[in-house]
């Protein structure tokens, strides 16, 4: 019987390198990318994967152009109106991690009705991480926990556990794999905590070109890997 691999997280990299690749704007780069949310997440649900969570837009992408900004702020409406009704009908459930309150108003209003629209699928959950830092989420839970502690709800002594119940994915079941594309062999602080355990897998294909069939064998070499979490078999 395989392995049941219950959550994967992907940093999907590589989109502006593989638009100027092809002698196109990196935007294009982008579009394409968007496309490829659709692909994986379909494939993800297919290969009987609980939870996605893809690094949509990181706290530090603000640093970039503000046209290739504003360009981002516009893909969830372009994927949703694309996909929406398709990720229904696979009973996928859309959710987010991050800090909405900073993101244009009108991407906001997209990303909260696909979050509503789905809330009562049951099937995969595709978790989008937008405006999302990892020292940013562990920094919030330790404001959340130091709150509580002060109103008296929470002890002073608090386990790994216990903290863990703080950040913002919670709900989640513990990360098994992390997979960035693209070639690069950085973590940009994507799910510093949640990561402690988790198995990695770095490819050299840039996002855009991350097929089904290559995360396929993501997850078959997961499943090859010997998981020890600090002990001894």
């Amino acid at each position: 019987m395989e392995e049941k691999i219950r959550h994967v997280a992907i940093i999907m990299d590589g989109n502006g390198r593989w638009a100027k690749k092809q002698g196109k704007v990196r935007t294009a780069g982008h579009y394409q990318g968007v496309e490829n949310v659709r692909n994986i997440a379909i494939a993800a649900n297919d290969l009987g994967v609980e939870v996605l969570t893809v690094f949509a837009f990181s706290t530090e992408n603000w640093k970039r152009p503000e046209e290739e900004v504003s360009y981002l702020m516009k893909l969830p409406s372009v994927f949703f109106k694309r996909f929406l009704k398709e990720l229904m009908e696979k009973n996928i459930r859309i959710t987010m991690i991050g800090e909405m309150d900073q993101i244009p108003k009108e991407t906001a209003k997209v990303l909260q009705a696909a979050i509503d629209d789905t809330k009562a699928n049951t099937g995969m959950i595709l978790n989008f991480a937008m405006n999302y830092g990892g020292r940013r989420e562990i920094v919030l839970a330790a404001q959340a926990y130091a709150r509580e502690v002060r109103d008296g709800k929470a002890s002073d002594t608090i386990s790994d556990e216990q903290f863990g119940q703080y950040l913002m994915g919670a709900q989640f079941p513990p990360l098994d794999l992390l997979i960035r594309t693209s070639g690069e062999y950085r973590i940009s602080n994507f799910l510093l905590w949640e990561i402690a355990y988790a198995e990695m897998i770095f490819v050299d294909e840039a996002w855009p070109d991350f097929t089904p069939e290559l995360l396929k064998q993501c997850l078959d070499q997961f499943r090859q890997r010997d998981r020890r979490f600090g002990g001894v078999k």
